[in-house]
């Protein structure tokens, strides 16, 4: 455990219901945890409704700027892959300056994370619908990832995400999950894959990554705090086969 207090501000959604949760459990050692809701459409974000939503986090996050902050968690993750790399960077220096904080970006660490397990091809999960997905696909390609299997729950608005269950999350990725790839990541910080992970990452013997637990993992770095924790655990032959960065053609 850390010997002095850690203030992070974790910026979401307003609808979302699952990261700060999550967040709590894998960095026990935040002893305070500010959440900045940004008010958004009841549809999906898209790409013209970014300005907008970039100066609504702004506004948002100022009032809890006056106690300082150790770190900031964007985890608005379709903002920042619908921003595209340079977009996402631009949003996350205008947080950090606000602040006079370091940032983590959801969209921005999760390939990087992924890259900690070796992997660069992985089915992918996510609640997006179609046209969403496939710049996020995009996005992760960009990032050294390519996604072979793919599967969506194609909500249509944030309470048909917020009923997404747990259960249906892992059947979702057995039911995506193929033979020919390295890994499987879930997209979107409302689903519920903490307790779900450990599950899926023994039943399909490869690493299971999701955004939250990249953004977890990039966070514990930035905060100089243990973050191999966080890179989840495959049988032995897979993470050798993995960390090689072996392709398997289909």
């Amino acid at each position: 455990m850390v010997d002095r207090n850690l203030r992070v501000i974790l910026v979401v959604p307003a609808n979302n219901t699952t990261m700060e949760k999550e967040i709590a459990a894998y960095i026990p050692e935040i002893t305070d945890l500010q959440v900045a809701r940004i008010p958004r459409p009841h549809r999906p974000l898209t790409v013209v409704d970014l300005p907008t939503y970039r100066q609504s986090t702004l506004d948002t996050v100022a009032p809890l700027v006056k106690d300082g902050a150790d770190l900031v968690i964007y985890g608005c993750t379709a903002a920042g892959f619908l921003a595209g790399a340079g977009g996402d960077t631009e949003a996350v220096i205008r947080l950090s300056d606000l602040v006079g904080a370091p940032t983590v970006s959801t969209a921005a660490t999760m390939g990087i994370a992924m890259q900690q397990s070796g992997l660069n091809r992985v089915d992918l999960v996510s609640p997006y619908i179609d046209w969403k997905n496939d710049i996020l696909i995009s996005f992760l390609a960009a990032a050294g990832v390519t996604v072979a299997g793919n599967s969506s729950f194609s909500t249509k608005n944030p309470t048909e995400l917020g009923e997404i269950t747990s259960e249906q999350v892992l059947q979702k990725a057995l039911e995506t999950a193929r033979d020919d790839s390295q890994g499987l990541f879930i997209a979107c910080v409302q689903l519920p894959t903490i307790e779900v992970i450990p599950v899926l990452t023994k039943q399909l013997e490869r690493p299971v990554w999701s955004a939250v637990r990249s953004a977890a993992w990039a966070s514990l770095r930035a905060l100089s705090l243990p973050a191999e924790r966080l890179v989840p655990d495959c049988p032995p032959n897979n993470r050798a086969s993995a960390a090689r960065g072996v392709e398997v053609t289909a």
